[in-house]
């Protein structure tokens, strides 16, 4: 896709609240970063899924700032959920082996200067759109669609 046509699918994408960028899919949510993670992590679980882990990517950076020479605060706060399926990863690594890369998948959620964002990094075209397509789910009903 050329550069022009991404940025029209992020143009009409805005439009509707949704940010895409070439390798996420943001939704905006409508309250704390607390509600946010709550939502998502219910959302997962309510999919019959088993959150593996959960990463606090916001506070790693917030306490490793000045040790690495650096004063900027990326986010207040920001988590990633660290999940699989197993009838999807089975499915997509029948298909093709290699996308072993993407597993576990993962749904994050940040808040910068009080906008609180919920999302998931794009997968390729194939197979993988079907785990794309649960990511998405997962997002939209964490964000109240």
């Amino acid at each position: 896709m050329t550069r022009f046509g991404l940025l029209a699918i992020a143009a009409i994408a805005l439009g509707t609240g949704v940010a895409v960028a070439q390798d996420a899919t943001t939704y905006p949510f409508d309250g704390t970063f607390e509600d946010a993670t709550f939502a998502v992590e219910s959302a997962i679980i309510g999919k019959g899924l088993v959150i593996d882990y959960r990463s606090h990517v916001g506070d790693m950076l917030n306490r490793t700032g000045a040790d690495v020479g650096s004063a900027v605060t990326v986010y207040d706060s920001a988590d990633v959920f660290l999940f699989c399926s197993a009838v999807l990863s089975r499915k997509v690594m029948e298909a093709d082996p290699m996308n072993i890369a993407h597993c576990p998948y993962g749904i994050f959620v940040t808040d910068r200067d009080g906008a609180v964002a919920i999302g998931y990094r794009n997968l390729p075209d194939g197979p993988m759109q079907e785990v794309q397509e649960l990511l998405d789910g997962i997002a939209r009903e964490a964000v109240g669609e």
